[in-house]
C-alpha cells in the first residue's frame, strides 16, 4: 500500500509499505478523506515546535472499517468512522480528572506519532467515532475541526441569547461561529478577508465585518446596539485581535483564546484586571465534543460544504500544500482523497 511521508519541511515522498494488521484492541481502517489544517501547514513549513521529521501526517479524516483485532466488538466491516488522534498517558493529574485532552504527556497522531496518510491504517478501537451512513466522506473528515469548535464553545458556558464576537473567519473561526449560533447566540464574525467573510455568510453567519475597513467597536455598534457583546472567541492568534477583544468587550465579559499565537503576545493585563475580564484557554476536544460534532453536522446545524476549497489525490499531496500557499486567505479546507 502507499503512504505519504513528510521527510523534511516542504518535502513529501509517496512510497510503498506493507499493509498493517490490527492487533488486540485495534481496528484496521481504509482511509477515505484527509483534511489539511493550519497545524499541518506549520509542519510543512518547519514551524511546528513539537514535530520532528520524518512524519506521517493526517489527523482529521474519514474512513471505512476493514477489520477488527482480537477483543473488539460492536463494530462491523464497511461502517463509516473517524477517530480521535490523541495518545494520552491516563496517569497524570489531568487524565485522572477526565481532562485527557490536556494530558501532561499528550501526543497527537500526525504530529508526535504517525498519522493516517496511508491507504490502510491501524488505530485503537476505543478512539473510533462512528459516522452516520448518510455522511459524505468530506463531512467525516470535518468532524475533527468541528470538534475543536464544539470544545471551544463549551468553554464559554451557556450562550443562548448572548451576543458573541468571533474574531477570525478561517475554518476554525467559521465553525466556532456556527456552533455558537447553534447554541442560541447572536454572532458577529470579523476577518481581513472578504473571501472568508463570504464563506461565513454562505454558512449562515449573516453578521460579518471586514476589520480592515471597520473597527470592532463600529461593527458591534451596528450589530449589537445598544448592548454590545460579552463573549469573544479569538480565533486568529494575533496581538491586534486580542487587544481589540480586551478593549471592546463588555466589562465582566469572557474571552476564549482559540487562535494559536506564534509569538508571545504583549497584552494589557491591567485592563483585564480593571475590567474584570475572564480569559479562558481551549485545546482540542474530548469524546463528547466529537459526538456532538457529528450530531451538528448530521442535523445541518453546522454547514460544511462551503468550506471545501479543493480536492487532491494522494499522489498530489505536495501539490495540495503548494495550492494552500498560493491561495493564502482564499482557501478554507483542502481535502486529500485517499481512495
Amino acid at each position: 500500500m502507499r503512504q505519504a511521508v513528510m521527510t523534511a519541511p516542504g518535502e513529501i515522498v509517496i512510497h510503498e509499505i506493507e499493509s498493517p494488521e490490527p492487533g488486540p484492541g485495534e481496528v484496521l481502517l481504509r482511509i477515505q478523506c484527509i483534511g489539511v489544517c493550519g497545524s499541518d501547514v506549520h509542519v510543512f513549513h518547519g514551524k511546528h515546535p513539537y514535530t520532528s521529521y520524518p512524519v506521517v501526517q493526517g489527523h482529521e479524516f474519514s474512513a471505512t472499517l476493514e477489520s477488527v483485532g482480537e477483543g473488539v466488538t460492536g463494530m462491523r466491516s464497511g461502517m463509516k468512522v473517524t477517530a480521535m488522534p490523541q495518545i494520552v498517558c491516563g496517569a497524570c493529574a489531568p487524565c485522572l480528572r477526565g481532562d485527557y485532552h490536556i494530558c501532561d504527556n499528550l501526543k497527537v497522531q500526525g504530529f508526535q506519532a504517525p498519522g493516517c496518510a496511508q491507504e490502510l491504517w491501524v488505530t485503537d478501537a476505543d478512539k473510533i467515532v462512528p459516522l452516520p451512513d448518510s455522511f459524505s466522506f468530506e463531512q467525516g473528515a470535518l468532524v475533527e475541526p468541528v470538534s475543536v469548535a464544539v470544545h471551544a464553545v463549551s468553554r464559554a458556558g451557556k450562550l443562548n441569547g448572548r451576543n458573541v464576537a468571533v474574531l477570525g473567519a478561517g475554518p476554525i473561526g467559521n465553525l466556532v461561529g456556527q456552533v455558537a449560533r447553534a447554541d442560541g447566540a447572536q454572532v458577529l464574525i470579523t476577518d481581513l478577508s472578504d473571501y472568508r467573510l463570504e464563506i461565513a455568510r454562505r454558512c449562515g453567519l449573516g453578521a460579518t465585518s471586514n476589520a480592515a475597513r471597520e473597527t470592532l467597536a463600529e461593527a458591534a455598534a451596528s450589530v449589537f446596539y445598544p448592548d454590545g457583546f460579552d463573549m469573544v472567541f479569538e480565533c486568529v492568534g494575533a496581538v491586534d485581535t486580542m487587544t481589540a477583544a480586551i478593549e471592546n468587550i463588555q466589562k465582566g465579559g469572557t474571552i476564549v483564546i482559540v487562535g494559536v499565537f506564534g509569538d508571545k503576545p504583549r497584552v494589557d493585563l491591567g485592563l483585564v484586571q480593571d475590567r474584570e475580564l475572564n480569559l479562558r484557554g481551549t485545546l482540542m476536544y474530548r469524546r463528547p465534543d466529537y459526538e456532538r460534532a457529528v450530531e451538528l453536522i448530521d442535523s445541518g446545524a453546522v454547514i460544511t460544504t462551503p468550506l471545501l476549497s479543493k480536492h487532491f489525490t494522494l499522489d498530489e499531496y505536495l501539490a495540495a500544500y503548494h495550492f494552500i500557499d498560493a491561495q493564502r486567505d482564499k482557501t478554507m479546507k483542502v481535502i486529500i482523497d485517499m481512495a
